[in-house]
């Protein structure tokens, strides 16, 4: 097998684990998924798997072992993480119920949608701002990858992650906007915004007591 071909496996076996693994990403596509229906969560997808290459890009140009190392540096994007977190599980918590049978049959000419920009942002921040990922992708990058791994096919690497990545959750896009699903939860839509409020908010307090290691 090529040694190239070799590291993708390996990477792949690695990650496949964290892809499917709950988490701030995971509450978040299923979140828009339920209450801004198919097609903002499937924007968020594509704003999760980019905010992946944002760390895989900076883990390869080397700054990702200098924030690993800068306790100052870790503490503003972890606080920067809490803080949103906080924000998007506050903010749920303060929903009202969503007819969630509207947005797929559009007969509420009032309902505003959310913009692509926005569905986007989420996606992206709930991933640039988890300082986990520092690490995760540091270590398995160090681990895995030779640094002799000419840095085209590092990015190379990165790209199949992140469209891994972004399969997986436009996957669960699709699965929570069925019909079914949506005439289920419509019904339990406070329940929805305050479960997942305090998921929100419960990641943010673990991640406020994570340290740099």
């Amino acid at each position: 097998m090529h040694p190239y071909l070799l590291e993708l496996v390996s990477l792949m076996a690695i990650f496949s684990f964290a892809i499917v693994s709950p988490g701030a990403d995971l509450a978040m596509v299923m979140r828009q998924s339920l209450v801004h229906g198919r097609r903002a969560a499937i924007v968020t997808s594509f704003g999760v798997g980019t905010a992946l290459m944002f760390h895989v890009t900076y883990t390869i140009l080397g700054l990702g072992l200098v924030i690993s190392q800068s306790i100052y540096l870790f503490n503003i994007v972890k606080w920067c993480g809490v803080a949103y977190l906080l924000y998007i599980g506050v903010k749920a918590l303060r929903a009202g119920k969503t007819d969630m049978t509207v947005e797929h049959e559009g007969a509420d000419p009032t309902k505003k949608r959310q913009t692509v920009l926005k569905a986007f942002g989420l996606g992206f921040a709930a991933n640039a701002l988890n300082p986990k990922a520092v690490f995760f992708f540091l270590s398995i990058f160090s681990t895995v990858v030779s640094a002799h791994t000419p840095i085209a096919v590092k990015f190379g690497y990165g790209l199949v992650m992140a469209g891994s990545l972004i399969l997986w959750f436009v996957g669960v896009s699709l699965f929570m906007t069925t019909p079914k699903m949506r005439a289920a939860f419509s019904r339990a839509s406070q329940w929805i915004d305050r479960v997942s409020g305090l998921v929100f908010i419960a990641l943010g307090l673990k991640l406020a007591t994570e340290k740099a290691s």
